[in-house]
């Protein structure tokens, strides 16, 4: 029998860790794994941040990409005024081609210019799939996104690719300001809108959280500091990224860690000042070390990860 504590068994069985013990108490557990002689069989996968909420997956097979931007086009966002929502949309495509070379399926959490501004041309240089809400398909077809491309989400959606799945939860961006209100809310539903010219025609649209599962380890990503408790209840995944902020969502941190189970991972993302360049070395624009006191209080059995612009962690 397992404690809520315990890292060795996950959703739908599939093993987490390695070695004898956690391959006989995923065995236990039934489902995928179970079919699995030993854990070689998992593929191993690869991490890497390229800041912001940027997270390129790959493994022998493939490459996933979450919320892949890298122009980092100066907004002003982390200064006290805040960003600037008359700022040019820029894409930088030299950058992009350099740091994001390959990607097979692209994931969206949701429509500001620092998740999405980058995706249109990735995906019409890769050939990617993107998922993403109606608002995002319509905000990246604006932008010359290849239609047949595109994969419409509404939350709930269980999807099987060659090597991984991708489940999708609805979910919802994080609030500021004394009238809880979000950054550039609002939708784009029915119709393509003109072209984006500025970050504030980037709007939020809707936020999903993803669960990306490579058959030995899975992630739970979502791009702001918010998310639908109901929805993820009993997920069990390898690793959960978390964010500094959410002042405004109760316990956002404690209730994220105990609703994912207290995962062996937790992995700080969208913690970077993305005004500044990318191949420097991160410069916090937000609380990281009152995150890592949280998650250490919170759930002392798990690691907590700071990954670094550019650097990569093996799971």
């Amino acid at each position: 029998m397992t404690t809520p504590n315990d890292p060795k068994i996950r959703r739908r069985g599939l093993l987490v860790g390695t070695g004898a013990a956690a391959l006989a108490a995923t065995a236990t557990a039934g489902g995928i794994a179970a079919a699995q002689e030993d854990d070689a069989a998992a593929p191993a996968v690869r991490l890497r941040w390229l800041g912001t909420n940027a997270w390129e997956f790959t493994t022998d097979k493939a490459t996933v990409l979450i919320d892949p931007w890298v122009s980092r086009f100066p907004t002003g966002a982390y200064t006290k005024e805040g960003a600037d929502p008359e700022t040019e949309i820029e894409v930088h495509e030299d950058v992009i081609d350099e740091h994001l070379p390959r990607a097979d399926t692209i994931l969206v959490t949701h429509g500001h210019w620092d998740h999405i501004a980058d995706v249109p041309y990735l995906a019409k240089r890769t050939g990617a799939t993107v998922l993403g809400t109606e608002t995002h398909l319509n905000l990246l077809r604006a932008m010359d996104a290849p239609a047949e491309q595109l994969s419409q989400l509404v939350g709930g959606e269980l999807y099987q690719f060659d090597g991984y799945t991708v489940e999708v939860f609805r979910s919802s961006h994080s609030a500021s300001g004394e009238h809880k209100q979000i950054l550039f809310g609002g939708t784009r539903p029915g119709s393509v809108p003109k072209r984006p010219k500025k970050i504030k025609d980037l709007v939020e649209g809707g936020s999903l959280t993803y669960l990306v599962d490579f058959g030995g380890v899975s992630f739970f990503n979502a791009g702001s500091a918010s998310f639908h408790e109901p929805e993820i209840a009993g997920i069990r995944p390898t690793a959960v990224f978390v964010q500094p902020g959410g002042g405004y969502t109760p316990a956002y941190v404690e209730r994220l860690l105990e609703a994912t189970g207290f995962p062996p991972y937790v992995i700080a993302t969208h913690w970077d000042d993305f005004d500044k360049p990318l191949t420097d070395p991160a410069v916090p624009g937000g609380d990281v070390e009152a995150l890592r006191d949280r998650v250490a209080a919170a759930s002392p059995d798990s690691e907590f990860l700071l990954i670094d612009h550019l650097e990569s962690h093996d799971f």
